[in-house]
């Protein structure tokens, strides 16, 4: 796990410009830095290295091919690199290192852009062809790790984060406030569905996509390499054999990304997903192996996990280490946890994910399994039973029972949206009505009258799946939801220097799943009901079958109302909050108020400003006061 940065030109290339880029995201790769240039300065490549597969220098980059023609620079893992370095030793490859890097790199120049389709990991890279004259750059297949570019007048720039891109003097940082406030309007919509960002100069190769950079021309080519393939046919497998192979394939998934050269351990919830992953652990290692969980806790509070997270502690017989966020931590750490994450974050949550990696960190643990993907791509969402029964219908397999049985155990799960006269009510009638009467709750009405005109539905690109349901389980996979969950992970770990593997999120188990007929999946009344049956045997019964959802969700209405609300009030209150241009100032003062008097899902929509202007001060302004370097030498003697 590292960070990348590069830059290639028609002219020669400032490497004081790479070097400082590589600086900025030294965090992503502490234990070591390399900068690689061209023998005409038109190609530099940086990297910052987390060492976690061979971490001696043979495994060291931007890492150079034995024949000097491609130049790698690598941020991920490669799960499979020792299968795939077998087939190639197989067909006269040498290797000088036991490095997935060299297993990639080897693989280009196989392969060339086909090695995409070998490879089982979470990576984005670049690799510099001095025989063709390109650059070759590619994303996974979920998009785990990032890969942000600009492509401006004779230059291309790419780098794991924005803070490197807006080093450059070249490139602006100019909002796209349009696009930052759908976010806020919609956050499970996030700033990760299409190619164009919240920085209007700055673009990200999406998930499962290549792209090329001809170095003559400085034209840019993208393609996609992958999209999630269903088969039909695979709908007609019976339970037993759906479940047969769905657990042969988490085993396995969990398994290749147990490879490591440094310690591994697992964030633990107290939920299904984590906990299954922790079980499954238990038995690749055997019984004395030892192994560490990170766990938060909320204490006193509905929020807190622990007693079902301490049961699968105990039944896996593994090390705990435990850790309270606290709205008083959370204030002290806003300016790095911004300046890292750096977009607005949704909810504190993603503040209670950064405690949880902070503490792996303290105790030594640099790769962690995450249980992330397994809502989105096995139906654990009990909204989920919507669509779920949508598919019935359209097949003629519709059973009231089983939609009784569904109201009986989730009794908010087949509610749709308010179907008041105020939510049929044309949206300017709405936003007049609110401003008159103070009331409402819809992030809009906190908008001037001409913002709330620009907020848009997302389009995402989606391939048809079998049935309603994985139509919604693609969409929520590939383009709504778990992009943006992804991306805090990756930056909330990178933060902390540490390394997370999610097994849900491995391509062979996404075909698979979208493949599966809806009640393999999510029938009998039972979200998530193809893993639920993997597990019999391996997970405590207790967990197994917890039937509620919950999210890892720190209390956030109570922290809103206590430690947080002068925050909140410093916040609406300021001048740059009113000189924003696109609040309703008086609208969110009402709403604060309303908070106060105890109207508690306020703080929801409190949330959204607040966190956005803490971005605005502590990632905008610090940007803008960065020191910045040019993209180009500034004279043939410049180095």
């Amino acid at each position: 796990m590292c960070g990348i940065s590069g830059i290639v030109a028609r002219r020669r290339v400032n490497l004081t410009a790479v070097e400082a880029m590589n600086a900025l995201i030294r965090h992503r790769g502490p234990d070591g830095e390399g900068v690689w240039q061209s023998a005409d300065r038109q190609v530099v490549l940086g990297h910052r290295r987390l060492a976690v597969i061979d971490p001696t220098p043979a495994g060291a980059q931007p890492m150079v091919s034995p024949r000097g023609d491609l130049v790698l620079t690598f941020n991920g893992e490669i799960y499979n690199y020792l299968e795939l370095g077998d087939d190639l030793k197989a067909d006269g490859s040498i290797f000088n290192s036991k490095s997935d890097s060299e297993v990639l790199l080897q693989g280009y120049a196989r392969y060339g852009e086909d090695v995409l389709r070998h490879l089982n990991g979470m990576f984005a890279f670049a690799i510099y062809d001095s025989v063709h004259r390109r650059l070759f750059c590619a994303r996974d297949r979920f998009g785990e790790k990032p890969l942000l570019y600009v492509h401006g007048p004779g230059f291309f720039a790419f780098a794991s984060e924005y803070k490197a891109l807006l080093s450059l003097a070249e490139v602006s940082h100019n909002v796209d406030t349009d696009r930052l406030l759908n976010f806020l309007n919609q956050p499970r919509i996030g700033l990760d569905s299409e190619r164009d960002t919240v920085f209007r100069e700055i673009k990200q190769l999406l998930p499962g996509e290549y792209l090329f950079v001809d170095l003559e021309s400085m034209d840019v080519s993208v393609m996609r390499y992958w999209h999630p393939q269903t088969d039909p046919a695979l709908s007609r497998l019976d339970d037993r054999e759906a479940v047969e192979r769905f657990r042969s394939l988490l085993i396995d998934s969990v398994k290749i990304r147990m490879r490591s050269d440094v310690p591994v351990g697992s964030c633990l919830s107290g939920g299904l997903d984590s906990g299954s992953i922790v079980c499954l652990n238990r038995q690749i290692l055997g019984g004395t192996a030892p192994y560490h969980v990170f766990t938060g806790r909320f204490p006193g509070t509905g929020a807190d996990e622990w007693p079902y997270a301490q049961e699968i502690v105990n039944a896996a017989n593994v090390t705990s280490h435990l850790v309270e966020p606290l709205p008083g931590t959370f204030l002290d750490d806003l300016p790095d946890f911004m300046w890292h994450n750096e977009l607005p974050v949704g909810s504190s949550s993603q503040f209670a994910q950064w405690c949880v990696f902070r503490l792996a960190k303290e105790s030594g643990v640099t790769v962690l399994l995450d249980g992330q993907g397994a809502d989105e791509l096995l139906a654990g969402y009990e909204q989920y039973f919507r669509e779920y029964l949508t598919a019935l219908r359209a097949s003629g397999d519709y059973d009231r029972e089983e939609e009784l049985a569904i109201r009986s155990r989730y009794p908010t799960a087949l509610l749709g949206p308010k179907q008041s006269l105020a939510a049929q009510l044309p949206q300017p009638l709405r936003y007049g009505m609110a401003q008159l009467l103070k009331k409402g709750s819809d992030f809009r009405f906190g908008l001037s009258r001409s913002a709330t005109n620009q907020v848009r539905a997302v389009n995402g690109d989606v391939v048809a799946g079998v049935s309603a349901l994985t139509d919604k389980l693609l969409e929520d996979s590939f383009v709504a939801h778990l992009p943006t969950l992804l991306r805090y992970g990756d930056r909330n770990s990178m933060a902390h220097s540490r390394e997370v593997r999610l097994p849900f999120c491995d391509h062979r188990i996404a075909e698979l799943t979208l493949s599966l007929a809806p009640r393999t999946l999510i029938g009998e009344a039972q979200t998530k009901r193809l893993l639920r049956e993997a597990m019999k045997g391996i997970l405590p019964e207790r967990v197994r079958t917890r039937w509620n959802k919950q999210g890892f969700l720190p209390p956030q209405e109570s922290w809103m109302e206590g430690k947080l609300l002068g925050w909140i009030e410093e916040t609406i209150a300021s001048p740059a909050f009113a000189a924003r241009g696109f609040w309703n100032v008086p609208w969110w003062k009402s709403a604060l108020k309303r908070l106060q008097s105890g109207e508690h899902h306020m703080a929801w929509e409190l949330w959204r400003p607040v966190i956005c202007e803490a971005w605005y001060q502590y990632v905008i302004t610090r940007a803008a006061g960065m020191p910045r370097h040019s993209v180009f030498a500034a004279t043939r003697g410049d180095v």
